[in-house]
């Protein structure tokens, strides 16, 4: 449990929900949705990445060539749901990313249930996921998105 609130602690000063968008032919929508939760932190400390990965025994760690960190990510939707949203369910955040964890909570579980794939139903999706980390950057803008999906 002590390594339970240490590891809620980290996330709320370095840890980040988010859900990015891509474009893909393939897919119905043509718009697809890609939820995340990561935690950056430069080599020196690489060793709790390595020990936020065991203690959720999912996901993996990346090296990221942009801003020169390393990364640990959790982007299957099936991992999400059963070990990332339970722990900080049980193990709440204490800052204001707790909102935007509501909100990914909320798209996560959109997103298991295949709300993604429908024409009518991302467009909340979207809508949520643009009330997430507001100061974040966006490739593209929420109008552009659900001008697009209605094409």
């Amino acid at each position: 449990m002590e390594n339970s609130w240490y590891i809620t602690g980290f996330t709320d000063g370095e840890g980040c929900f988010s859900v990015s968008f891509n474009f893909r032919n393939k897919l119905n929508t043509g718009i697809e949705v890609r939820p995340s939760f990561s935690i950056s932190q430069n080599k020196k400390s690489l060793a709790v990445l390595n020990f936020v990965r065991e203690y959720f025994d999912c996901g993996a760690i990346r090296f990221d060539h942009h801003d020169q960190t390393y990364k640990y990510e959790v982007r299957s939707i099936d991992d999400i749901i059963k070990q990332i949203v339970p722990h900080f369910d049980k193990y709440s955040l204490k800052t204001a990313k707790v909102n935007d964890f509501y909100l990914f909570r909320e798209i996560c579980y959109k997103v298991h249930a295949n709300h993604h794939r429908s024409q009518k139903l991302l467009p909340e999706i979207i809508e949520l996921a643009y009330k997430m980390n507001e100061s974040g950057k966006r490739k593209y803008t929420e109008e552009y998105l659900l001008n697009r999906l209605a094409r």
